[in-house]
């Protein structure tokens, strides 16, 4: 039987467990491919209760958590504003975290995640959706595209001491190019 999944909005008493989770999915994506200095340095940076307590907190934010047979699976990260130069649109969104338990990548997590993500958008009357991903995710990169997702640039990211290279990906809210 497959599993039941939906999608909540994050609220201040979700900052422990987004930090948790952030670290863990964060960790299991990346950790393998990047030097466990820079990792921990990145985390400690990133992912608190205090950091997400704040980002909870920010109304230009919201969080969608994915719940799979009630247990968390994955959340996203909206936030509305500035984006680069080479993002189009007159209200852009950007997706700041898109991310999965590695158990439940493959089994419609991320479409109903990234349905929701859109919805979002929509309600929010954003007409262009963004993100960046790391050059080397492929998986991901091809999981955007399917989204309709485009190549827009590319800008660096740092994790620890090492500067990285992510691409710029962009779509209509309304799937319209």
């Amino acid at each position: 039987m497959p599993p039941t999944i939906r999608v909540r909005r994050g609220t201040d008493d979700d900052a422990e467990l987004l930090a948790r989770l952030g670290a863990e999915t964060f960790s299991d994506a990346f950790g393998p491919d990047n030097t466990p200095e820079d990792m921990a340095a990145y985390l400690r940076a990133s992912f608190s209760p205090e950091i997400q307590a704040a980002e909870l907190a920010d109304p230009s934010s919201v969080f969608l958590i994915a719940e799979a047979d009630g247990r968390i699976a994955g959340y996203a990260r909206l936030r509305e504003g500035g984006a680069p130069a080479a993002i189009t649109g007159s209200r852009p969104i950007e997706i700041v975290r898109f991310y999965s338990r590695t158990k439940w990548i493959g089994r419609g997590l991320g479409a109903l995640l990234m349905q929701a993500c859109l919805s979002e958008a929509e309600r929010r009357e954003c007409d262009t959706i963004w993100l960046d991903v790391w050059e080397k995710n492929e998986r991901a990169r091809a999981f955007y595209r399917k989204w309709r997702f485009v190549d827009a640039g590319a800008q660096p990211f740092q994790l620890g001491d090492d500067i990285q290279t992510d691409f710029l990906m962009q779509r209509s809210v309304s799937g319209q190019p």
